[in-house]
């Protein structure tokens, strides 16, 4: 399989490319020009396309025979980037091809997610903080992911909670809906959301989902595993008891 991250230099990113060396992709990275020393451990192993993710010649190159496409949609300045870079991975990715994007719980696709107060206030903030200093614009994000949801490809947006570093613990969980009490701890260790993104490639039972998802080793995914009593393998889907 050829695929392409898009974002590839960032710590997710990163994470992303070795899991899909250690699968035996062929790997394309695009990042920016300035970003792409970040990358010299893969040198050799992996095509470095340089220039900005919302460049839609830089995407359209990138992309190009790919049979799967990564995307980190960061919601970077006041310039549409998350949604300029989506649009254009929409845009020129080959037909039938995976596309796995990602983002944060405040993405919802039906509305039926269910967020705690202290979450609400957070995001309030950061929309606040955003517009004031134009460095961050998170309902362009919010344009983005409505932009895929709308589209007939094989999309998948997965949806991460707060992130921390640390060793795999395993493949994700994950749940339709944000409220769902498997995910209350809201933690995922960074490295297994890269995990969960290249694992989505192969995955057919996510297609056209928008699954949030949480560390397989939180105290509430394992409070939830211990209930079930279901012997769950964490190592398959990373998707049990779904509701």
């Amino acid at each position: 399989m050829k695929i392409c991250i898009v974002g590839a230099s960032g710590k997710l990113g990163t994470y992303m490319v070795q899991h899909a060396l250690d699968r035996g992709y062929e790997v394309v990275g695009v990042c920016r020009e300035r970003s792409v020393s970040k990358l010299a451990a893969y040198k050799g192993r992996i095509t470095v396309i340089p220039g900005a993710t919302n460049d839609r010649q830089v995407i359209q190159k990138a992309v190009a025979g790919c049979d799967g496409v990564l995307t980190v949609l960061v919601p970077w300045g006041a310039n549409h980037y998350a949604s300029g870079t989506a649009q254009a991975v929409l845009d020129y990715a080959q037909p039938g091809a995976r596309l796995i994007f990602s983002c944060g719980w405040h993405i919802t696709r039906d509305g039926k997610d269910v967020y705690p107060q202290s979450f609400k206030r957070e995001e309030k903030i950061a929309r606040w903080l955003g517009r004031l200093t134009r460095i961050v614009d998170i309902d362009d994000q919010v344009e983005a992911c409505r932009r895929i949801f709308a589209s007939p490809t094989r999309w998948t947006v997965v949806r991460g909670s707060d992130l921390e570093e640390g060793e795999s613990q395993g493949l994700p969980v994950w749940r339709k809906h944000v409220g769902d009490p498997i995910l209350e701890s809201n933690m995922t260790r960074r490295v297994d959301y890269a995990l969960f993104m290249v694992a989505a490639l192969e995955n057919g039972e996510l297609v056209r989902e928008a699954p949030a998802i949480v560390g397989c080793r939180t105290p509430s995914a394992l409070a939830h595993t211990a209930a079930a009593g279901s012997g769950y393998d964490h190592s398959r889907t990373g998707n049990y008891l779904q509701i």
